[in-house]
């Protein structure tokens, strides 16, 4: 059987990313799932292999479907970010901001050309977007404005172990995602969750949606948005084929057995409780967009760059996770 290929695109080149690239690509289980092939500079992963202690081959390639993962290689799609003595690990660049935005969008082109399955990037650093001048609010949407939809209509969605959190709302202000919350939004979610398991080897979904307000509004006592937009947008969501209940409380839900995903309406409804259960082995998952865009939840950790410290467990399970493994 032939594996499929995956694109690992770097994240911030200055930061752990290109180490969690490589280790990640290196691992067994990643081999026994899929051809990994980093996307980005090829001075950059040179540098962080070196750093590392890492001394697997690396084998460019014109096209990302050419991944072979040959033992002791690692195959690179090489994009040119940098000249030789240019790049400085832990600094915080509008290049390095640029860089890694362009090795996401590389690997994203390469997902909708057919020649990957999926794409996992790395961390990057919002600072050195910031830097750059490049509006960024998070992965998500970049993959939306990459596929040329509605920013919208795509969604995050926080996976550990065998739980997934799906965002109806993430980075904009608590004033602004209210506004956001409407039926037909709340729907579309759910919806995208349904596929986005189905894509993820679940044939049979069940989804639970949590509340906005405390305790689903409690029947009206605590707000009427649960009673007046929620209820009835899960009702158009099962109505669409669907298996979904609620809305439940939020600081209950997580509780209920016999889920496949849990949909929050607010950031940190969602955020709190991936971080505190699972702060390194949470990854997030770009769902409605037609490709499968996996990140992870941790920051680009610029302070332990190249010291060989970084831990791949969250790039490696979500390697499995968009093999379907899981």
């Amino acid at each position: 059987m032939t594996l499929p290929v995956l694109a690992i695109a770097l994240g911030d080149p200055a930061g752990i990313g290109p180490e969690l690239a490589l280790k990640a690509a290196l691992h067994p289980r990643t081999r026994d799932l899929c051809r990994p092939i980093l996307v980005g500079d090829p001075g950059v992963i040179a540098h962080h292999a070196a750093t590392a202690g890492i001394t697997a081959r690396l084998v460019e390639h014109a096209s990302a479907d050419h991944a072979e993962a040959a033992p002791d290689t690692v195959d690179v799609l090489p994009r040119q970010h940098f000249a030789p003595g240019e790049f400085t690990l832990g600094s915080v660049t509008a290049q390095n901001g640029r860089a890694s935005l362009d090795s996401a969008s590389a690997a994203i082109a390469a997902a909708r050309a057919g020649q990957v399955h999926a794409v996992l990037a790395a961390p990057m650093n919002q600072t050195a977007i910031a830097a750059a001048g490049i509006a960024f609010d998070g992965y998500p949407t970049f993959v939306a404005r990459e596929c040329g939809m509605a920013e919208e209509d795509v969604f995050l969605m926080l996976c550990f172990d065998t739980t997934r959190i799906v965002h109806i709302t993430l980075h904009v202000p608590v004033a602004r995602a209210l506004q956001l919350l409407t039926q037909d939004r709340i729907t579309a979610a759910i919806l995208a969750a349904d596929t986005a398991l189905k894509r993820l080897g679940i044939p049979a979904p069940r989804i639970a949606v949590g509340g906005l307000n405390p305790h689903a509004g409690e029947g009206g006592l605590f707000g009427s948005e649960d009673d007046s937009i929620t209820t009835p947008a899960i009702a158009a969501a099962r109505a669409a084929g669907a298996t979904v209940d609620g809305p439940f409380g939020a600081d209950t839900m997580f509780h209920k057995s016999g889920y496949d995903a849990f949909t929050v309406m607010l950031h940190d409804q969602g955020h709190i409780a991936a971080k505190m259960v699972a702060p390194h082995r949470t990854a997030g998952l770009t769902i409605g967009a037609p490709v499968l865009f996996s990140s992870v939840a941790h920051g680009s950790g610029h302070d332990i760059a190249g010291r060989g410290q970084a831990n791949p467990t969250a790039m490696i399970e979500a390697v499995a996770r968009l093999c379907g493994a899981g």
